[in-house]
């Protein structure tokens, strides 16, 4: 009570003044709010804001301990080193490499979300609390701090401060600071060995001759882009024993979270069950023109148009932007009808994204962005649709 006692005296004594935004936002994060209603009619519910972000929190929290174990399990492994996926050693390299990201995130996120409540003087949105946590499960792990910073400002600044704040903006934040990322440091973003701790540092130095194992640490995208087939068992794909970004690995443990939200009514099954279905329809589709003879074996696409369309839904970060991000209720389509549209054109882009741009691999980041910005253009026409099945009973009626 000493605590909260504290706090509140705080308040109090910067209410009215440009601080006072600051302390309400760490009052109410650590305690309820003071305020509530006691006139009208109110919808009475015993979740928020605040709450809805810490349940999807929740849900990730289990990628990101498992990301910790791969992350330093791969490297390991990328120099032919034998250790335990669950030892202290994978844990270590995994926590001192997360870490500073989830730091860097946080500290430069909402940062910029108090200076923005000072000087616009509203309260502090919770906006970021989720995107803070998975800005660090979907870069690289080996990014400099510095860039990780810089592509921060500008997803919270130009991708949602500017459009009001939480609630206001029409591209998912955390995909915007990835497409920053992607397009002002394509090395970091697009190349192979990145995935991988230690793989950028130990090339350099065997290219500039010196006495090191190689380290390459190859993701299966990055891999089949190339024209190389899997190595890797279906088991490893789905429990995320493979390269890739901290998060994205383990189909296994993003499905429970997908469950998770589900079941919390968070997450929209809908847009998850057609993200899958419209991925699906493209790899078959794709299968069907490989098998056809129409591609060539030394095309560049061919490996990829080949591969079996239900491995696309384990590899790269299709399962992880379905269920994390593409599920965005700010940014994702509102009608029921809209929402099977816009993720089944989700999975369909992905997967078209991921087999014709081989220099980039991963089109769910891509597909994702451009539903978002059409996402309150296929409600205006389920919308229209209803209101013209509607007028047509009521003309039927008067008739």
């Amino acid at each position: 009570m000493g605590l909260k006692s504290n706090l509140h005296n705080l308040k109090e004594k910067y209410k009215g003044t440009k601080m006072a935004p600051a302390f309400n936002a760490l009052h109410t994060f650590l305690y309820l709010p003071n305020e509530t209603t006691h006139n009208g009619t109110h919808i009475k519910a015993a979740d928020d804001l605040k709450r809805t972000m810490n349940t999807v929190i929740m849900a990730m929290i289990p990628c990101l301990i498992f990301g910790m174990f791969n992350a330093g399990y791969q490297h390991h492994v990328a120099l032919g080193e034998t250790v335990n996926f669950l030892s202290w050693d994978s844990f270590y390299i995994g926590l001192i490499k997360v870490l500073p990201l989830l730091i860097v995130s946080y500290g430069v996120g909402l940062g910029i979300e108090f200076l923005f409540a000072i000087i616009k003087k509203h309260e502090v949105e919770e906006g970021y609390l989720v995107t803070g946590m998975l800005v660090p499960l979907i870069v690289p792990i080996d990014i400099p701090l510095w860039m990780l910073a810089v592509a921060v400002a500008f997803g919270v600044v130009i991708g949602k401060e500017v459009f009001g704040g939480t609630g206001m903006n029409i591209l998912n934040p955390a995909l915007t600071i990835r497409a920053f990322l992607f397009f002002a440091y394509p090395t970091w973003m697009s190349g192979d060995k990145v995935w991988v701790h230690g793989a950028v540092e130990n090339a350099k130095q065997l290219a500039a001759g010196a006495n090191v194992d190689a380290i390459s640490g190859e993701t299966i995208l990055g891999s089949l882009a190339q024209g190389h087939d899997i190595h890797y068992s279906v088991s490893d794909m789905f429990f995320g024993f493979i390269p890739g970004s901290v998060g994205e690995t383990s189909t296994f443990l993003i499905l429970l979270g997908g469950l998770f939200l589900i079941f919390t009514k968070i997450g929209s099954w809908r847009i998850m069950l057609s993200s899958v279905l419209g991925a699906l329809v493209m790899g078959l589709i794709f299968n069907g023109v490989a098998s056809s003879g129409w591609i060539t074996e030394s095309s560049k696409f061919y490996t990829l148009m080949n591969t079996e369309f239900w491995h696309h839904l384990l590899i790269g970060g299709f399962a992880f932007g379905t269920v994390y991000m593409a599920t965005d209720p700010v940014t994702a389509s509102q009608t029921n009808k809209g929402k099977w549209i816009y993720g089944f054109l989700i999975g369909f882009l992905s997967i078209m994204i991921r087999v014709f741009n081989p220099a980039y691999p991963e089109g769910v980041m891509l597909a994702i962005l451009l539903m978002n910005v059409f996402a309150p253009t296929i409600d205006h026409y389920v919308v229209q649709g209803n209101v013209k099945k509607r007028m047509k009973r009521l003309k039927v009626k008067t008739a």
